[in-house]
């Protein structure tokens, strides 16, 4: 049975649901669609690595939230603790205040006030400074040992 984490009207703020397996099959599928279309500096045969990692892993290693309507889940953020794991939000709705609202949520209900991010996807280095996070910290490599550096972010302030 599905959790309404933040239930109120849709008109005022989007209903952020908490996922289930269930979901993880249209969630690995949004993710695939955002790392295609924002992490150019990934090779193909990486992003399948990935997706079978966060799918065989990650998605139970951790919270899920997401923000959908009647047809498609727009975006969704996991979370660990303090610590945001991961935001991805379908393409077509990147720009639209989904991803926003979705860290909002992570630091209003659940105190997350950390991230790390790839250092070679400006956008979303932006996106967390513009709602006011910093940098504290860079690695060489991810996770996965691959040579994609890391930025580790706190939060100092949070912006509207």
């Amino acid at each position: 049975m599905r959790t309404n984490i933040d239930a109120q009207p849709i008109d005022k703020s989007p209903i952020i649901l908490a996922a289930e397996a269930s979901d993880y099959d249209e969630l690995i599928n949004l993710w695939e669609e955002s790392v295609v279309a924002t992490h150019g500096f990934l090779s193909q045969s990486e992003i399948q690595d990935y997706k079978l990692l966060i799918y065989d892993y990650y998605f139970d290693a951790q919270n899920l939230y997401y923000i959908r309507d009647e047809y498609q889940i727009h975006g969704f953020i996991g979370l660990n603790g303090n610590f945001i794991q991961m935001l991805f939000i379908r393409p077509m709705f990147i720009g639209q205040g989904i991803g926003k609202a979705l860290i909002h949520f992570a630091i209003d209900k659940h105190g997350a006030n950390n991230v790390d991010v790839n250092e070679q996807n400006i956008p979303a280095v932006n996106f967390y400074q513009h709602l006011g996070f910093e940098v504290t910290e860079r690695f060489d490599k991810d996770a996965a040992g691959k040579p994609h550096p890391i930025l580790s972010m706190k939060l100092r302030h949070v912006i509207n």
